[in-house]
C-alpha cells in the first residue's frame, strides 16, 4: 500500500511520543529513529498530531499536476468552508479554486447527498443490511476493521465513499462538456486528512483508483486566501444543501438518515472501544454507526488549519439558511456508487500462518509478558510491555531491550554492583523497598 503518513528521518528524534499514541501499535523506535510497520498503519494521522518534533508528515500532490492534464476539476471536501472566518457564501470559496488554476468545481458534499439518500433507502428496505449499518466514509475506520474487527466487515456500508462518488460524476461532467478522453481529465480531492489522501491511490471496495490525485487543505488555504473576496459576478457553484455540508463534522452523515437510531463516533481511540462495544454486543438499540478518526470529524483532520471546534461552529452558521438538501439519487446512481468488490480481512496481528506455530507463539508471548514490568514506558520502543514480548516472540527485538531487563543482567555481571544507575530516575526503587 502507498501510504500518505511517512517520516522525515533526519527530524525524528526516537522520542518515542508516537508510539504511545498510535492506535495499532504500528511504530517502533529502533536505533535512536521510529519505524513506521507499513502493514499496520491505517493513516489516522495521530502520529503527526503528536509528533513534537514534526518528524511526521503526509504525503499529498501539489498544484503543480494540474499541469498534466488539459481539463481538471477540484474537488472540496465540506470540511473546507469551515477553515474560513466569517464565510457566509460557499460560492466565494468555489470560485476562488477557479481564480487559482482549476477548470471546474464539483462539491463533495453534492455526492455526500446522494449517498445519504441511498442509504435511507437500503435501511428502509428489511434484509437489505445487516445491524448496525457502520459508515463507510471514515477510510481509517474502515482499515481499523479490516484489521482487529473482521467480523464486523459485514456490517460496513457497501457504497463508495461520497468523494469517490463524486470523482466519477465530475468526470463524467467534464467528459460530456469538453469532449476530452477520461485520461486528459484530472479530478483531485481537496483532502483534510492522511486516510483519505492514502484512499485515493488505493481505494476501498474499488478495483482501480477513480481520483487522480489528492491536495491537502492546509497547503491550498495560503493560496485561496488571497483572491477569495465578495464580488458583483460571483458565480453560483454551490450544488448541496445542509445535509451535504453536514457530513464535515461528527454526527452530519447520521443525522442526514433522519432517523434516531444512530451512534455517531469521533476520535480513533473513542472508536475502538465503540466497535469493541459493538463486537460484544452491548448497543443492540444502534442502527447506524457512523465512525470518525478524527476529532469532531473531517474538520478535525490534520491536514486542516483551524481549530476543530471553532470549524464545527462556523459550518453550523454557514449552513443555517440552505435547504435541506439539493440532491437525490438519480437512475443508475446506485450501481455506480456500490462497491466492486467486498472487504477482506488483513491478518497484520496474525502470528503465523500455521495455527499450532501461532499457539505457541502466543503461549510464549504471554509467558514472557508477565515476566515484563508492565509499566509500558516504552523505553523498548515498543509501545506496552506486551507488544515488545510479541516483538521478541517474532525476532524483531531483545528481551534486553527492557531497561528492567538489562537492570537485571547487569547485577547478574557486576556482581555486587548497584544497577540503579543505568535506569532514569522515575524508575529508580526506593532503597528501603524491596525488589519489584
Amino acid at each position: 500500500m502507498n501510504h500518505s503518513v511517512t517520516l522525515i528521518r533526519d527530524k525524528c528524534k526516537g522520542c518515542t511520543t508516537c508510539i504511545k499514541h498510535c492506535p495499532t501499535e504500528a511504530i517502533r523506535v529502533r536505533r535512536g529513529k521510529a519505524i513506521i510497520v507499513a502493514e499496520r498503519c491505517i493513516d489516522c494521522g495521530q502520529c503527526i498530531r503528536v509528533c513534537p518534533h514534526h518528524a511526521k508528515r503526509a504525503v499529498c500532490d501539489g498544484l503543480d499536476r494540474l499541469s498534466e492534464f488539459d481539463y481538471t476539476v477540484a474537488l472540496p471536501a465540506p470540511s473546507l468552508y469551515g477553515q474560513f472566518h466569517n464565510l457566509d457564501d460557499v460560492n466565494i470559496v468555489l470560485a476562488a479554486l477557479l481564480d487559482i488554476g482549476f477548470d471546474a468545481v464539483f462539491e463533495v458534499a453534492r455526492a455526500a447527498e446522494i449517498i445519504s439518500d441511498m442509504t435511507r433507502q437500503e435501511m428502509g428496505t428489511p434484509g437489505a443490511l445487516p445491524r448496525p449499518v457502520i459508515s463507510s466514509a471514515c477510510p481509517a475506520s474502515v482499515r481499523l476493521i479490516c484489521q482487529r474487527f473482521p467480523g464486523l466487515m459485514a456490517n460496513v456500508l457497501p457504497f463508495m465513499a461520497p468523494v469517490e462518488l463524486a470523482s466519477v460524476l465530475a468526470r463524467r461532467e467534464a467528459m460530456n462538456k469538453t469532449g476530452l478522453s477520461p485520461e486528459r481529465i484530472g479530478v483531485f480531492f481537496l483532502t483534510p486528512c492522511p486516510a483519505k489522501a492514502t484512499a485515493v491511490r488505493n481505494p476501498i471496495g474499488l478495483a482501480a483508483p477513480v481520483i487522480d490525485g489528492a491536495i491537502a487543505l492546509s497547503e491550498l488555504y495560503l493560496h485561496l486566501l488571497p483572491v477569495m473576496k465578495k464580488r458583483p459576478d460571483l458565480p453560483d457553484l454551490a450544488t448541496a444543501g445542509l445535509m451535504g455540508l453536514g457530513w464535515a463534522v461528527s454526527g452530519g452523515e447520521s443525522a442526514a438518515l433522519l432517523g434516531e437510531s444512530y451512534l455517531a463516533v469521533d476520535g480513533i481511540e473513542n472508536v475502538i472501544q465503540v466497535l469493541e462495544d459493538i463486537e460484544d454486543g452491548k448497543l443492540p438499540e444502534v442502527e447506524f454507526l457512523e465512525l470518525s478518526a478524527c476529532t469532531q470529524g473531517c474538520v478535525g483532520g490534520c491536514l486542516t488549519v483551524e481549530n476543530p471546534f471553532a470549524a464545527k461552529a462556523r459550518m453550523k452558521r454557514l449552513m443555517k439558511f440552505l435547504p435541506v438538501s439539493r440532491n437525490k439519487v438519480g437512475p443508475g446512481d446506485k450501481p455506480l456508487a456500490s462497491w466492486g468488490a467486498f472487504l477482506s480481512h488483513t491478518p497484520v496481528f496474525r502470528l503465523d500462518a500455521d495455527m499450532q506455530a501461532a499457539l505457541e507463539k502466543q503461549a510464549r508471548i504471554e509467558a514472557l509478558a508477565a515476566q515484563l514490568p508492565g509499566l509500558d514506558c516504552s523505553s523498548c520502543g515498543a509501545p506496552s510491555c506486551r507488544s515488545l514480548a510479541e516483538d521478541v516472540v517474532l525476532g524483531f527485538a531483545s528481551e534486553e531491550d527492557c531497561i528492567f531487563r538489562m537492570r537485571e543482567r547487569v547485577m547478574y555481571l557486576s556482581g555486587d554492583g548497584d544497577a540503579e544507575q543505568f535506569l532514569p530516575p522515575p524508575f529508580r526503587r526506593d532503597p528501603g523497598a524491596g525488589d519489584n
